[in-house]
């Protein structure tokens, strides 16, 4: 409790030193670029946290400018205009950067954690700091890892309840090679497709179902065309905050310090608020006539079962040694 109300004391004052510096030119300018819309959290702790954080304690020397809605590109695209250094910041999901690493797929393996704290410790620990380690060469800085949550299934078809249920089911899921196996063999029909054909291929009937955290299904509008939810929680949707490492570099060392330390803020500030939706997000989910159903920790230990082999499968891919740390967490 003490930890919130001291973040929520760092909001209020974000938001009013906010106003009290108006940009009227700047040393440089840092774009950043997300693929949700003006109402998720990463717009809106970008908005009222990282970007006053920025321009006020650069004294104006930057000027930040976020575009939401995949205005600069999707995950993919806005990763590589970040290494490219055309773009300063995104907000990709782990995924986005597996071509680049294979190392990052840990991250995309089923079942890896059980529960949020477990997560950013991981994340915050010995786990991110290895990952973290191999981008710099490839061009990129990662300031932190934010997060969506927990992905969950969605269908028009019927409550998932054990792996069985999947069965036959067009699902669709992030062009992830480990999403895609993972779902494979549980015998579902998985369906890889970008955020933005998504909606359409559920309200046409293309797939019967998607796979997302709360707040994206309530972001994307999945209401609309979805009737079941099942709190399957198969991955853990991490996101990270990517810089491009030439912007990072030709920065002095006093707003390199700023970018990284606001950087810092909007991670724990982001995490705080998809932990706090994500109660409200179900309620107005089913109140808009989604049906919602929870999975017993039986049942959720016989989904975790299954995933045992993909593990197997991409250790050689993703390496022994970060794969025995994957393996000691999901202990």
């Amino acid at each position: 409790m003490k930890r919130n109300r001291c973040l929520g004391v760092l909001l209020t004052m974000v938001f009013v030193f906010a106003f009290a510096l108006p940009i009227f030119g700047a040393d440089f300018t840092l774009k950043v670029g997300t693929i949700v819309s003006e109402t998720h959290p990463d717009y809106i702790v970008m908005h009222n946290v990282f970007k006053p954080l920025v321009e006020t304690n650069s004294k104006g020397r930057i000027a930040v400018e976020i575009y939401p809605h995949g205005q600069l590109g999707w995950d993919r695209e806005m990763t590589e205009a970040v290494q490219l250094g055309t773009l300063e910041i995104c907000i990709p999901a782990t995924a986005a950067l597996s071509g680049f690493d294979p190392t990052i797929q840990i991250l995309d393996l089923p079942y890896l954690f059980e529960n949020k704290e477990q997560a950013f410790a991981a994340l915050d620990g010995e786990l991110g700091q290895r990952i973290n380690s191999h981008l710099p060469e490839l061009g990129f800085v990662n300031l932190g890892y934010p997060q969506n949550g927990f992905r969950h299934v969605t269908n028009n078809v019927k409550p998932i309840y054990e792996p069985k249920d999947l069965q036959g089911l067009k699902i669709r899921t992030m062009q992830i090679p480990a999403h895609v196996d993972y779902f494979k063999s549980i015998g579902a029909n998985p369906t890889p497709m970008s955020w933005g054909e998504l909606y359409t291929a559920m309200q046409q009937g293309t797939v019967d179902g998607q796979e997302n955290p709360i707040e994206m299904i309530y972001d994307g509008k999945f209401f609309e065309v979805q009737k079941y939810t099942s709190m399957t929680g198969h991955f853990y949707s991490a996101t990270m905050l990517l810089t491009s490492k030439a912007f990072l570099d030709k920065l002095p060392e006093d707003l390199r310090k700023v970018v990284v330390d606001a950087g810092r803020m909007f991670v724990l500030a982001q995490r705080d608020m998809i932990a706090k939706l994500e109660l409200d997000r179900i309620e107005e989910l089913k109140a808009k006539g989604m049906q919602f159903n929870q999975l017993s920790h039986e049942q959720l230990q016989v989904f975790k079962r299954t995933a045992d082999p993909i593990y197997d499968k991409y250790e050689e891919i993703i390496g022994k040694e970060i794969m025995d740390i994957a393996r000691e967490i999901r202990k």
